[in-house]
This record gives C-alpha cells, structure tokens and sequence, in this order.
C-alpha cells in the first residue's frame, strides 16, 4: 500500500461521484481528479465532501503514484497514458461496478450490448417487480450501480458498458448476457475484436450465460455452467417464429407478435432475451408473460411520437450506431405496408456504414441526412434515394412532404449527436416536437 493509503477517484461524472459518496459512507480516505478544468457540478461536490481532496485540470502525479489504487469512471480509457504507466507499476484499476461487485451479496443479473440494453434491463426490472423481487436497476442506466446496493433488494439488474466492464474483475453474474454486437466505440478501441472483447468479461464467473443465436460474436468464448439462446435461428432455445408471428420457447408457443404494445422484429427479439433471463431466474412465466405484453418501450427508443394521415413518426434517436439503426430500419420496415423515411447523421465516430445498404434499398423511400458526417452516410446508403438536409427542422417538413399512407418516418441517425445536439435525448425531443407540430397543422 502507498504510504497515504488513499483511493483516488478519477472522473467527477455520475458514476465518480457515485464512488466518492460510497467511500466516503465506507471511512475510507479518497480524494479525486478530473481531467476537466471545470467539470459538472464540481461547486456541488465540495460543499457534500468539503474533506475530500480535489484537483482539476488534469492528472496529478503525486497523487497517482501514492494512492493505493485508482478508481477510474466508465469515460476514462484505462490506456490513457497516466493510468496505463500505473497499471504497468502494479497498480490496482478499478471502477465502479467493481466495488459494487465485492460489496452486493444478492443476485446480479448482468447485461450488454451495442443496442438495446437499456430497453432490456428496464423490462426485465418490470417482470422482476411483478414478481415481487423489489430489484435494484440500474448500473450505465440511470441509477449509478453504487447507489444501488440496499439491504432490501433480493435481485439487481445492470446496464453495462464495454467501457465498464474493462475495469471490472469479479463481476460473477447469476445471469449475464450479450443481446448484440455491432461496431461502436472505435474511436476508442484499437480494433472490432478488442471492443468484442471487452463485452465477453460480462461472462466472467457467470452461472447462466443468455446469449443471441443470431450473432456468435454474443456466444460465451470461454465455459459457463448453463446457455440459453435466444433469436430468430431455428436452434435458439426462445426462438421468434417470423413465418407464424409469433415467441416460442423450445417448440412451446408463449404468445403472438399481436398481443405486444411493441412493434418490430427487434423489439419482439428484446422481449425474448427477457423471457429467457427470467426463465434463468426461475422467476414466474405468466407474470413474465403479462409484463412484456403491456410493456410500451423507453423514450428515444423506436418511440411511437406522432401520427397523422396514415404515417407513423417513430424517435429513436438513442440508435448512435449502426447496429442499432439496422435493427430499427429492419424492424420497422418488414411490419408496415408503405416504406420507411429515414432521418439520420451527425458524429459517425469512425463508423462503416455499409451494412446499411441492402436494407436502405428494401425499406427506404428516401434517406435525408444531417450532421458532420452526412457525406459519408450517403455513401453506405447509395443504392437508396438520399438527400443532404441542414438540419432537423428541414428534415422534418421534407419528410412530412414525401411521406404516403402506410409509411413510417423513422429519426435512427446511426451517429452521436454532438456536432448538433448536447445529447441524443435533446436530438429526440427536437424531431419529435416538430414532428407532432406538422402531424397537427
């Protein structure tokens, strides 16, 4: 142990200061930096831990070096030179969901992937409440994992993402699962495989391992006790019937696509992975049943927002990849008569658009692209009508303009949302106001 003895917290976002609270509750000696010279709430931060040392601005070596361990946020690369130079030197490298991982002592049921998790922690907390568990839900959704721990939960369910799980160890979920896996994140992974990579840890010590039999990149690559598949693919254990509309579960029919307050095949997926989970957890199947019946989704999410003249305006523009614009594109376009308008752009973040092509042909009556990156998204949807747009208000009236009865108008840019928004839900909140505001002129 370094001679001060202290933890030191990195990243003064939700989740370091989330670490902060919970050592401090614990007696333990912590201090803290951001590399920011003026982080969120940092005026805040010091008037709730006024002993708690704090530095901004960038690393400070003194404090790297003594601490005893470094505790780093989700948004802080572990190969940042300053933290990779301490890994190197036998430092302890942790993060939040780390600690939460030693001190929880009821079930975890662990979940990732590139799209959808959100939508799939939420639900799955549903069935878990209907089924008396009163869990604890959140971890990279909503509620910090730490602020979670609570002696009167009897099951919790995280969000997880590749950037937490590159610092958690002993993670050892009773359930753990990989809904998808699709390219994100290369501005900070040297290649798809290492991002790949770090989505597998989610199966370090798992009992159950719930996985998708339509994308093997989900697939366990080391043994755990028990798999359950979910998919399209006729050897999934829940398996979605597209011919006959309907989920099974090992040959046995659960329910139709109708009886769901969702649509879209990606969705009807969703529902299965939470139905498989919850089979894992032996938790009761028709309250389960009941729950992802009624369930009606999240905001910016495939968001039903609008509809007028026999067009349905669909907010998702929590889809910042390609994966998930596909799995909307898709989704929405193989359950609606008309075609889909699709609006999307902004950030690519490094991103090969090209998966896009075949369904834009299928599916699309017209791309209209915005943002930074618009050019090179025109050119992954080539064999689709597309056209440039300056920003949401001209895509909006532009899609009011060509869309037919039976089409969709679909906001899934496939891209972050910086380079126009401060964040993908005030992107949403933007489509959708305008969207209601053609729909009722």
């Amino acid at each position: 142990m370094a001679k001060d003895g202290f933890d030191l917290v990195i990243g003064l976002g939700v989740s370091g200061r989330s670490v902060i609270r919970y050592l401090t509750d614990q007696g333990m000696p912590v201090r803290a930096l951001d590399t920011r010279a003026e982080p969120a709430g940092l005026e805040a931060l010091r008037v709730e831990f006024p002993n708690v040392k704090i530095h901004t601005g960038g690393f400070k070596s003194g404090w790297m070096n003594n601490a005893r361990r470094l505790i780093v946020s989700p948004g802080v690369a572990v190969a940042t030179p300053a933290i990779a130079e301490q890994v190197v030197a036998g430092k302890e490298v942790i993060g939040d969901v780390e600690l939460f991982a030693r001190a929880a002592s009821e079930p975890l049921v662990a979940i990732t992937g590139s799209n959808a998790k959100s939508t799939v922690t939420t639900l799955l907390g549903q069935v878990a409440e209907a089924c008396g568990m009163n869990p604890g839900i959140g971890g990279n959704l909503g509620v910090p994992a730490l602020e979670l721990l609570d002696d009167q939960a009897r099951l919790y369910a995280l969000e997880l993402s590749s950037f937490q799980l590159e610092t958690t160890y002993s993670l050892s979920a009773e359930v753990a699962t990989i809904l998808n896996v699709s390219q994100d994140h290369l501005d900070r992974y040297a290649s798809f495989a290492d991002y790949v990579a770090a989505k597998q840890r989610i199966y370090d010590g798992c009992q159950v391992a719930v996985w998708n039999r339509d994308d093997l990149a989900t697939r366990p690559h080391a043994g755990v006790p028990r798999q359950i598949s979910f998919g399209a693919h006729p050897e999934a254990d829940y398996r979605l019937d597209t011919e006959n509309a309907q989920l099974l579960c090992r040959g046995e029919r659960l329910l139709a696509l109708s009886e769901l307050a969702l649509t879209g095949h990606h969705n009807a997926m969703n529902i299965l992975s939470v139905l498989a989970i919850s089979d894992a957890l032996s938790l009761n199947r028709d309250k389960a049943l009941a729950t992802v019946k009624a369930f009606t989704g999240l905001p910016h999410r495939c968001q039903l927002v609008a509809e007028a003249g026999g067009v349905r305006w669909f907010n998702d523009s929590k889809a910042t990849n390609v994966g998930a614009t596909l799995a909307a594109l898709t989704g929405i376009g193989e359950t609606i008569d008309g075609k889909v308008i699709l609006i999307a752009g902004g950030q690519g973040k490094g991103q090969d658009f090209s998966p896009l092509t075949e369904p834009a042909r299928q599916y699309l009556r017209a791309g209209l692209l915005m943002g930074e990156d618009r050019s090179t998204l025109a050119e992954g949807m080539s064999a689709a009508p597309c056209e440039l747009v300056a920003d949401m208000e001209a895509a909006v009236a532009r899609a009011h303009a060509l869309a037919q009865p039976g089409d969709a108008v679909l906001l899934s840019p496939a891209c972050a949302s910086f380079d126009m928004y401060s964040s993908f839900v005030a992107r949403g909140d933007d489509f959708s106001a305008r969207a209601r505001e053609v729909c009722h002129d």
